[in-house]
């Protein structure tokens, strides 16, 4: 099948042309013609397999022209980084159409913002904060919009967007469609699902879990982190086809702290990027990364749904994450466009516990590498990676089988996440106000 065969316009079609898009992906394939049935839809696959332009397209087939000021299609992201691709990817498929879109998130100036909606949007992306800054303003309806988009929908709960999210489903229309796009589905979405969105039709292109093909997954056990940054500066001295590599770290603190470190031994090719940054200074370590200008990127996992990032030659998992789904998105970052692609996580003695874990989640162990002989080890430990006495092995040997517990194990009682579900501080924000804002202009400014 090819994007002709598909139910759309000449504009969308000449706009795809311009971007040589002749042969759609798996998910825009199947989505395509139940989008465009008005169908609420959750559509799981793999990071890196076109879930955009799975709910753009036919959203965009079905958009028609209009005046009015209000939105009429909402779209939810995570991350100011992914607000302004998805906004990126509108505009290119609209450049041939008189379609609004605006992106709107937090990092600068709202006054700017309230300006681009008064002046009138039809498509309007948003992180969910802003978004709700904006609806209390007064300058921001929500009365008109008919479909609602959530993309990495599992990412908005875990970064703890759950109270804004259900108080800006609490005051949309009751009558609209609903579109839900990620790589994992977990219980939380599961919930979210049950009570928001009734009669969900479900497009499920890759098994829950299931790494990319492409990619080649191996990892050293290390003991602490003075000596995953000598493994890390050992690869990058040692391996001249290591060009673009993506570093995840587990913390902001822990990224400074790699970056401190790594960064006077290969000045000038190190970049680095988490929350704590401004947007400026985020978006350019990008840009610098993506041209090529630095070698190495530092990120927390902010990045792992915000950006797309092309030609990534490693991912290292310098921390191993706790959840799952995140390994499966950073790996996800290489191995692309047909490309081959290796993540090299390392795994210290208390994230074995997650390294078992991941392993059930995939059906497949990761392959174990012997550590350099050349590699200096180091015997000091921070708290939070110091492992039981009994536990202390020589790592140069590397790893034993009959130490293995294996991969389908039930996790240690020590690394069990308990969540009492209780929300944290930052969540215990409550806009009870939000159903009976009067949607009017401020009396204050009058916008030109």
């Amino acid at each position: 099948m090819i994007f002709e065969d598909l139910n759309l316009n000449k504009t969308l079609l000449k706009a795809l042309a311009d971007l040589d898009y002749v042969y759609p992906t798996p998910i825009q394939e199947k989505a395509f013609s139940v989008v465009m049935s008005g169908q609420n839809v959750v559509g799981i696959a793999q990071t890196g397999t076109g879930k955009t332009f799975a709910y753009l397209l036919p959203m965009l087939r079905m958009l028609t022209f209009s005046k009015q000021r209000d939105p009429r299609i909402l779209i939810l992201a995570p991350t100011h980084e992914l607000v302004l691709q998805i906004l990126d990817e509108v505009q290119k498929l609209t450049q041939y159409t008189e379609f609004r879109s605006i992106g709107i998130h937090g990092g600068i100036n709202i006054n700017n913002q309230k300006q681009a909606i008064y002046d009138g949007c039809d498509i309007i992306i948003a992180t969910p904060g802003r978004l709700i800054d904006l609806a209390l303003t007064g300058i921001l309806s929500l009365k008109s919009i008919q479909k609602l988009v959530i993309d990495e929908v599992d990412e908005m709960m875990s970064l703890g967007f759950r109270t804004q999210l259900t108080n800006i489903l609490e005051t949309l229309p009751e009558k609209r469609q609903n579109l839900m796009f990620s790589a994992t589905l977990t219980t939380e979405v599961e919930n979210l699902i049950a009570n928001y969105f009734p009669n969900v039709n479900k497009i499920v292109i890759a098994a829950h879990g299931t790494p990319l093909e492409k990619i080649e997954q191996i990892a050293y056990h290390v003991p602490n982190f003075t000596t995953k940054v000598n493994l890390l500066e050992l690869l990058l001295t040692e391996n001249k086809d290591f060009t673009k590599v993506l570093v995840f770290v587990a913390t902001k603190k822990l990224a400074d702290r790699l970056y401190d470190n790594i960064e006077p031994k290969f000045p000038g090719q190190i970049g680095i990027i988490h929350s704590n940054k401004t947007h400026n200074a985020r978006m350019h370590a990008v840009k610098q990364f993506q041209e090529g200008i630095h070698r190495v990127l530092i990120a927390t996992d902010i990045i792992a749904r915000g950006m797309d990032i092309s030609d990534v030659t490693h991912i290292i998992n310098f921390d191993l994450s706790e959840l799952q789904g995140d390994y499966l998105h950073r790996i996800g970052r290489t191995g692309r466009a047909n490309k081959i692609g290796v993540a090299i996580s390392f795994i210290n003695e208390v994230e074995q516990g997650f390294q078992m874990q991941i392993e059930a989640l995939m059906g497949k162990q990761i392959p174990m590498k012997k550590l350099p002989d050349n590699l200096v080890i180091s015997d000091i430990f921070s708290e939070y990676e110091r492992p039981d006495a009994n536990m202390i092995k020589n790592y140069q040997k590397g790893p034993k089988l009959n130490m293995s517990k294996g991969a389908f194990h039930e996790k240690s009682e020590k690394n069990k996440q308990k969540n009492s579900g209780s929300p944290s501080k930052k969540n215990k924000i409550e806009y009870t106000k939000m159903g009976k804002i009067k949607y009017k202009l401020p009396k204050q400014k009058r916008y030109k």
